[in-house]
């Protein structure tokens, strides 16, 4: 029976594979071929349930190993990536109940996405993602997990900007994609310390021999794969993604960030469970940020004017509730929290439509809140956490862009010699010059200075180095007043010394500094 986890993750990849090549050869396309797209993804959705559920009623009968490996996939010294699988616990009644909300989402998504632009589209990618979030609960090591991880995320991307005309979608998706890849790279660094001092990427492996390691190495590992958590969750301070994220289509808000991918953070902590017990600092790291979470999920829910937000910041609360329980140790109420708000979160978002439809003549008491002026004004403006990211972030990144940019054009340029449209101008007047005087040097015509054999062939393309360098450096230099530039480079030495002592280039040289040491 273990065997059957293998086809769980492998069906809604087919169904994807399939839609995906016919529409690439133009097989499938136009609403003519809804029909075909809709069936191919249905029953790859119903069958990959069906064989959850069954694995999942065999665990409950004992009849499960546990795992399940299917080979080696890589081999490198002592890093050995094994295909494997969890065929039991949380793992396993987890990927049941995503199969069946997925199922589900997908038989809602055919109705509501009927003649849209993008639609087979729409299925390759939702196929696609149930392919991912099953291989990532499902993998029994941490580079197939990353890769489920990953895979999740860039469709997310290409669902946020399904409408990529619009440039608040495209702006949204780039966005949320940017966010995510931060907490990919505490995951990433996470692994990387699992096998420098466990030897194994294993998740049975890590877990087990968490007890055979310092506080502080259990810390470091579990504050890497917290981060990756955090920013899968929307959890603070990368909150403001989540609101963003609304920009595509509801079935796809509702698997997303509704039901399903929001909680692989949840998951990740609840995986690790052996490793965080062993960090309290981790622990209450967790237990801090989800509190948090919890209460600016609530207070900026609270003036929302519209149904989504204010589902999407009561989806940040309880996923911050769950964080704290995580942090506060009652794993098990933390794991029914987790199935539960999926199921309830998951049938708001759907029913997000009809409700907006069956609410049109109802009139609302929208009068503000019982809670403090500036209270309320910093919740109107989500206290203010995305322009704050931007001061922090975008704008250093985009000064330093900007700064070599400049040093490119006005330093790396001019000490080459001749701007390139000057060499051009210049090139096109000699070969004009020389077809005047009828010297054809660039035809194979002339044989003068061709050598023969292997020394005549050497000292040929010696001749040809040298003229490079005599023509580009020398002769180009000379007319750009080289002897003038020993002058320049004190004073580009000061204004790099300045430059150097602005706070965007001391982060980065913090962080370049520990990405070496680690």
């Amino acid at each position: 029976m273990d065997a059957l986890v293998l086809l769980i993750p492998l069906l809604p990849l087919t169904a994807a594979s399939i839609v995906g090549i016919g529409q690439l050869f133009d097989m499938i396309q136009g609403e003519l071929d809804e029909s075909k797209t809709s069936h191919i993804a249905s029953w790859a959705s119903y069958l990959s349930c069906l064989l959850a559920l069954i694995l999942l009623g065999s665990d409950l009968l004992d009849k499960n190993t546990g795992s399940y490996t299917l080979g080696h996939w890589l081999n490198s010294d002592t890093l050995d990536v094994q295909l494997n699988f969890i065929t039991s616990g949380f793992s396993l009644r987890l990927a049941a109940l995503f199969s069946v909300i997925l199922a589900i989402v997908i038989r809602f998504s055919i109705n509501y996405m009927h003649r849209e632009q993008g639609y087979h589209r729409f299925f390759f990618f939702l196929c696609l993602f149930a392919f991912a979030i099953q291989l990532l609960v499902l993998s029994g090591n941490a580079i197939v997990t990353f890769i489920g991880w990953e895979v999740a995320g860039l469709c997310s991307y290409f669902l946020i900007a399904y409408v990529y005309e619009r440039p608040v979608a495209a702006n949204n998706a780039t966005r949320v994609f940017v966010t995510n890849r931060i907490g990919d790279a505490g995951f990433i660094l996470g692994v990387g310390l699992s096998y420098a001092w466990f030897d194994s990427v294993n998740w049975g492996d890590i877990t087990a021999a968490s007890e055979h390691i310092t506080i502080a190495k259990s810390t470091a590992i579990a504050l890497c794969f917290a981060i990756a958590a955090f920013a899968k969750s929307a959890q603070l301070p990368f909150t403001p993604w989540l609101a963003r994220a609304m920009e595509g289509p509801t079935p796809s808000s509702a698997v997303f960030y509704g039901a399903v991918m929001v909680h692989a953070g949840v998951y990740l902590i609840i995986l690790l469970r052996p490793i965080f017990e062993q960090a309290p600092l981790a622990m209450t790291v967790v237990a801090i940020v989800g509190l948090l979470t919890a209460i600016y999920g609530f207070i900026v829910g609270l003036t929302q004017t519209d149904v989504k937000s204010s589902l999407i910041f009561a989806t940040s609360g309880q996923l911050g509730l769950m964080y704290l329980e995580c942090g506060l140790g009652f794993w098990q109420i933390a794991e029914w929290h987790l199935c539960a708000h999926a199921v309830v979160r998951g049938y708001q978002f759907l029913a997000v439509p009809s409700l907006m439809h069956n609410m049109q003549n109802l009139s609302t008491d929208s009068s503000p809140r019982r809670i403090p002026a500036w209270l309320y004004m910093a919740s109107l403006q989500r206290f203010w956490l995305d322009p704050m990211t931007d001061w922090a972030l975008i704008k250093p990144v985009r000064c330093l862009a900007h700064d070599l940019s400049y040093f490119d054009d006005h330093i790396i340029d001019s000490a080459m010699g001749t701007p390139v449209p000057a060499i051009q101008v210049i090139s096109s007047l000699a070969q004009r010059e020389e077809q005047r005087i009828g010297a054809h040097l660039d035809t194979e015509a002339d044989h003068f200075a061709l050598g023969t054999g292997l020394a005549g062939k050497l000292t040929q393309w010696m001749a040809a180095i040298l003229h490079w360098f005599e023509s580009h450096f020398v002769l180009r230099g000379i007319g750009q007043n080289t002897i003038n530039y020993g002058r320049e480079l004190g004073h580009i030495a000061n204004s790099f010394e300045q430059y150097v002592l602005r706070p965007r280039y001391l982060v980065l040289f913090v962080f370049i500094t520990l990405l070496v040491a680690f």
